[in-house]
């Protein structure tokens, strides 16, 4: 057994874990072995003091975050091996030598089987976000397996965790633990983008609607396009290098406006307009006046936890329902939901009683999901959290 405390479950609680779901939950535990604090690593053992695998404690409802399901030690070799895996992953999807896009999800938690670890990086810079403490202390080996896997290519790391770790975690400040950023502009596709990891949302950027947005050119060529929830503007630049006649982008945050005029001016067009706008989205689509030919919803995440799902669903329902009504026949709505707790199928649902109520015949044309660098870990379902709908509207 490795030198770690034991973690104790109750009677059929280990089923889970032998299905290689990461997370322990804290009702699932029957006892432990010695106090634990918060970041420790623990074995997880069966009532019979089987091992099953190897995690980090936390004093959360999620007790354990599962890392290892064979015994191995959890030193400089193993993260060496785990960062270099998720490497050599976003290599043979084309996006570590790409001439087009260098920016990607390196590391994508759960989904490259390490729960609280997300890397991005930006063209040189790796933005390191950690949701557990243990993780969090890892920092220094996971810089050294940077600095070994890229090379020259590795210009700055910078941790950004401070907001994500539990609350009564060991105190953490977000900044540089390595180098200095060459850069802080990426291109995705071809489209420039000036990113913000130190103030902006998650890491900087929405990686994860590079090819929902690339989808979005294919329909945008002389259309008055809608981006709702603008955030930095990705979905209106694409859209207007694609050739839209006008595109306007709604955000209720004013630093998201100013994002985005700086986006779009990197990305200069000859005689596309666009318009950038400060309001409450949920307000301004109540208004609008039928004129836009494509509208695009990317909300934040409406519920983050399952007690809220139900609310979360009548707000997903309120929204498309009101850009339903707006759109023109023949119109196209690409709408979007980033919630964990709303899956495919409930968010189709959700969509389809939005066209009830707006009386709309829709039909969809494409079902969208997260891009292959931030990959679904088939034993762990939560990593499928982002979900969309291309429809056309009657």
């Amino acid at each position: 057994m490795l030198p770690y405390p034991n973690v104790f479950l109750k009677k059929g609680k280990e089923i889970s874990v032998q299905r290689r779901h990461h997370w322990i939950f804290s009702g699932a535990i029957g006892r432990t072995q010695g106090t634990l604090t918060e970041g420790d690593l623990v074995n997880v053992v069966d009532m019979g003091g089987k091992f099953l695998a190897t995690g980090y404690y936390g004093s959360g409802s999620i007790a354990v975050r599962i890392i290892s399901f064979v015994e191995k030690p959890i030193d400089e070799t193993f993260w060496t091996e785990k960062i270099s895996a998720a490497y050599e992953l976003r290599k043979k999807v084309g996006l570590t030598d790409n001439s087009q896009t260098n920016v990607y999800r390196l590391f994508h938690g759960e989904g490259d089987f390490i729960p609280g670890l997300i890397i991005d990086f930006y063209n040189g810079t790796a933005v390191i976000q950690a949701h557990q403490i243990g993780i969090h202390r890892q920092i220094p080996v996971i810089v050294q397996a940077l600095k070994a896997i890229y090379g020259n290519g590795l210009s700055a790391v910078y941790d950004k965790s401070a907001a994500t770790l539990h609350q009564g975690s060991e105190e953490s400040n977000d900044g540089l633990v390595y180098g200095s950023p060459a850069t802080q502009v990426v291109m995705e596709h071809g489209h420039q983008f000036e990113i913000d990891w130190e103030k902006g949302q998650k890491t900087g950027f929405f990686i994860d609607q590079r090819e929902n947005r690339q989808l979005l050119s294919t329909y945008s060529l002389g259309k008055k396009v809608l981006n709702a929830f603008c955030y930095s503007g990705g979905f209106s630049v694409y859209a207007l290098k694609a050739g839209a006649k006008e595109v306007h982008s709604v955000d209720i945050s004013a630093s998201a406006i100013e994002m985005t005029a700086k986006n779009v001016q990197l990305n200069p067009t000859e005689s596309a307009q666009h318009k950038g706008i400060e309001a409450d989205v949920m307000q301004y689509i109540k208004d609008i006046s039928g004129d836009f030919d494509v509208i695009v919803l990317d909300p934040p995440a409406f519920a983050k936890h399952i007690r809220s799902r139900h609310k979360a669903i009548q707000a997903y329902k309120r929204l498309n329902a009101t850009a339903m009504k707006h759109i023109p026949a023949g119109g196209i709505l690409f709408t979007f939901s980033c919630s964990q707790v709303v899956d495919q199928v409930l968010f189709n649902h959700t969509i389809t009683a939005a066209a009830l109520e707006a009386n709309r015949a829709i039909r969809i044309l494409h079902q969208l999901t997260q891009p292959a660098d931030h990959p679904i870990n088939i034993f762990h379902q939560e990593t499928a959290y982002l979900k969309g709908l291309v429809v056309y509207v009657e």
